[in-house]
């Protein structure tokens, strides 16, 4: 009922201020998921990051969304501890602070002391979550399918596979178990850097409900916003990630600044490992000369990168498309220093010719996701960095670490010897083709641009279809008025009739409304 009231304002608040205050839209779907609770709070984080879906002021808005909520009891704490590790919390810690530090939607942060006097924190799954994520997951897949029903056109922005990834997302998150895999993960490529640092999983004290790790104390990053320390912190953010991105393939993929903490002795500390980031090697040496390439100012080298990523087809006009890569390096490069982005960069080209339908694969939509939160990040540490002289200095770093990603497959000499092999197959299907069609080999040509023309084919046959359904129900309605059988609506007028009439006129106003939509008679 909650869920109903609240989408039913917003609906009332949305109708209001498109007529009123447009701009301030944004703010008041802010407001709204937050009185949704976890759910829809989280559901508008991810949608803060989605480049591919949402204008900047609405992300803008939804990035300010705050997930703390008021601490559960104590003693609910405690019976969750002691049902996860089966002891007592007096047998299990020697201090054991009642006081949460931190209390979120998912969970809450209590601090505690090991019998072997390693300070620790203890993160507890809030009681009741999962049932809570369930119902709401339920009932926000239904107001979709709903919505979908009045506004035909929002299933090109397949909302539902939005809500399949939240529904990942949330399950994976519940999880502590899944925190304390990624924790494990991440450890040998933090761990190697001398200014990064990261909390470690307490072993044998990682369940479903419960995570024990190391206390990191520190200060929040963005308290240092400004201070001397600032560009060195910049650096070691940047640093870190060149390495978990081309060097292992593995990064921590929500790096804002509520995340990321400075230990007492300078380092750069990194919390809530919840969500990472994976890239496979042959998209890291994609990317790695997709970077080069922007950095170099080389429309043919980006465009050659993009066909690696998939973001442009094999079969593309390639001077139609360096000419537009072209067209964005150099409005880039127009900028002020403090205003380049070699995410917005990649972003840009990998959108070119998608138009508003495009969506990123999940890994890659993750990965820019991360490189958009580091720049922000970087740019708030220090304004005044010049990321593509910074980029220009690491190239030697990155193409170590692509060469050694590079050598973690096969040997080039084993790889062209298995291509070899393959060709007398490849000789032999392509005459047994032949020979099956008269001598004429069959080969594949693929079309571009049919996919649209076939969507409105689709489209005008539905049309036509729910036309004939309007026009048979009118007749039928017209008929049926003409008896005096079954029950009559205002003395002489069959009910039958009426409802004919009814749903006719409904399935036409559907109709006109679909057609004016799609601009097209």
């Amino acid at each position: 009922m909650q869920i109903t009231v609240a989408a039913l304002h917003w609906a009332w608040d949305a109708w209001w201020l498109h007529r009123r205050a447009p701009q301030r839209l944004p703010e008041r779907l802010q407001v709204t998921l937050t009185r949704l609770g976890t759910t829809f709070i989280k559901l508008g984080q991810g949608l803060s990051l989605r480049w591919d879906l949402l204008p900047a002021n609405y992300r803008e808005a939804l990035s300010h969304l705050s997930d703390d909520v008021p601490p559960f009891p104590p003693a609910e704490a405690i019976r969750a501890i002691e049902r996860a590790f089966g002891a007592s919390v007096e047998h299990l810690f020697l201090v054991f602070d009642p006081t949460p530090l931190a209390a979120a939607s998912v969970a809450q942060v209590r601090a505690a002391k090991l019998p072997d006097g390693r300070d620790v924190v203890i993160k507890v799954i809030r009681p009741g979550i999962e049932l809570q994520i369930q119902t709401d997951l339920r009932l926000l897949r239904r107001a979709v399918h709903i919505a979908q029903w009045f506004w035909p056109s929002l299933r090109a922005q397949q909302p539902l596979e939005l809500v399949d990834e939240l529904e990942q997302y949330l399950i994976a998150e519940i999880d502590m178990r899944h925190e304390a895999q990624n924790m494990r993960r991440m450890a040998p490529i933090l761990d190697g850097l001398p200014n990064v640092a990261m909390p470690h999983v307490i072993e044998s004290f990682a369940t479903r409900d419960v995570l024990v790790q190391e206390c990191s104390e520190g200060r929040r990053l963005n308290l240092f916003y400004g201070t001397p320390a600032a560009p060195g912190l910049a650096m070691a953010l940047l640093d870190a990630y060149v390495r978990q991105i081309f060097g292992a393939g593995v990064f921590h993929a929500d790096p804002h600044p509520g995340n990321l903490f400075v230990l007492q002795d300078g380092r750069l500390c990194l919390h809530d490992f919840g969500s990472i980031g994976l890239i496979d090697p042959a998209s890291r040496l994609a990317l790695g000369g997709l970077i080069e390439a922007i950095v170099a100012d080389d429309p043919t080298a980006v465009l050659d990168a993009s066909m690696a990523l998939g973001f442009v087809e094999p079969q593309a006009d390639r001077r139609r498309y360096e000419r537009k890569i072209h067209l964005i390096l150099t409005e880039m490069a127009s900028r002020a220093i403090a205003e380049w982005s070699v995410a917005e960069a990649i972003w840009r080209v990998a959108r070119l010719d998608h138009g508003e339908q495009f969506r990123l694969p999940p890994h890659l939509l993750v990965l820019l996701r991360a490189l958009f939160l580091v720049e922000s990040t970087v740019r708030s540490l220090d304004p005044d960095l010049d990321l593509l002289g910074v980029l220009r200095e690491r190239g030697p770093e990155v193409a170590r670490l692509i060469d050694a990603t590079r050598m973690q497959g096969r040997p080039l000499g084993s790889r062209l010897a298995h291509t070899a092999r393959q060709l007398p197959q490849l000789a032999e299907e392509f005459l047994r083709q032949a020979a099956l069609s008269d001598g004429r080999p069959a080969i594949t040509v693929h079309h571009r641009g049919l996919n649209a023309a076939q969507d409105a084919l689709a489209r005008t046959g539905n049309r036509l279809a729910i036309a004939l359904v309007i026009l048979g129900l009118y007749v039928s309605g017209a008929v049926l008025s003409l008896h005096n059988t079954g029950p009559q609506f205002l003395g002489h007028v069959p009910v039958v009739a009426v409802l004919a009439f009814l749903a006719a006129t409904a399935l036409a106003l559907r109709l006109v409304v679909g057609v004016s939509r799609s601009g097209h008679l």
